[in-house]
């Protein structure tokens, strides 16, 4: 690396890392995990991470009209779209959608049951298809989350999963409700889940839902250098169930350093699942709280 381009990484370097100082003293780190963290944001630079929009927030404007569901969160803005269901398309009629209006894949919310047995080889072509690298589980059966060591078990299948997907150049992933931020035998499933599970698997943090378990969402960022890969942004309000992003409790300030400086994030996912507004509506002004923070 020239003189030139290792001052141009210092300076970024700098930034972003005071930046997630600052949230980590705030949420409470403790020095050695501050000094781990920062030194880990030294060394990795990511390009600058994308928003997308999570397609389960407008399901009921998907189900009437996808492809002018699709147009329209285009023209809004946003770069990507992660689905939860494919409304009786093919991959390659879906991706057509993806393609006539600028947008990339930024993730699939698709079942464990998928990733399993002979359905994961048809899950990874219909992905190949799509563009699609993350393969994210976005619940679980009662088997794989009822006890400690059923978490230490689904843990062990994620790498094993992981192994499976990454010649593909694919990711697997998990992603939290509210539950994973309630003890289970005297430890939290998140901790369980991210403390067994490799860099491999993505830990995909939604905000709005640690929230509302009563977790302070922060720390797990940097407790799990580089695995916010892809995170759902969720707001959370203890006075306004309907709040759009940027109009409640979370500190998305700090948020978004942490993500910038020690999380590895390549795509800030929008969730919306309540409605002051129609839910188009909604989504659309939740990039624009965004851009108004100049967050993104």
């Amino acid at each position: 690396m020239s003189s030139h381009n290792t001052g141009l990484v210092s300076r970024r370097g700098f930034f972003a890392t005071s930046a997630a100082a600052a949230a980590m003293l705030a949420s409470g780190a403790d020095a050695a995990a501050q000094a781990q963290k920062l030194r880990w944001t030294t060394r990795t630079i990511r390009r600058r991470a994308q928003v997308g929009l999570q397609l389960y927030s407008v399901r009921n404007d998907c189900g009437r009209d996808l492809p002018g569901t699709i147009a329209a969160v285009a023209k809004m803005g946003y770069k990507g779209v992660e689905f939860a269901g494919y409304y009786n398309r093919t991959a390659t009629q879906l991706r057509k959608m993806l393609d006539d209006n600028g947008l990339l894949c930024c993730g699939t919310h698709t079942g464990l049951d998928t990733l399993l047995g002979d359905n994961l080889a048809n899950t990874i072509e219909f992905n190949k298809t799509l563009g699609n690298k993350y393969l994210v589980v976005p619940s679980l059966p009662g088997k794989y989350r009822g006890s400690h060591q059923a978490w230490l078990e689904t843990a062990k299948l994620f790498n094993e999963l992981a192994e499976k997907v990454k010649p593909q150049g694919m990711l697997v992933g998990y992603h939290n409700h509210s539950a994973e931020f309630k003890a289970i035998d005297g430890k939290l499933p998140w901790d369980t889940f991210c403390g067994n599970t490799s860099k491999d698997v993505i830990m995909q943090l939604d905000l709005g839902n640690a929230m509302r378990g009563g977790a302070d969402p922060l720390p797990y960022i940097y407790r799990y250098p580089g695995r916010a890969i892809t995170v759902h942004v969720k707001e959370f309000s203890k006075t306004n169930d309907k709040a759009l992003v940027g109009e409640g409790d979370i500190p998305w300030k700090a948020f978004f350093a942490l993500c910038k400086a020690v999380g590895g994030t390549e795509w800030y996912i929008v969730e919306q699942e309540s409605y002051a507004y129609p839910p188009l509506e909604c989504v659309k002004r939740c990039l624009i709280n965004l851009r108004k923070m100049r967050l993104i």
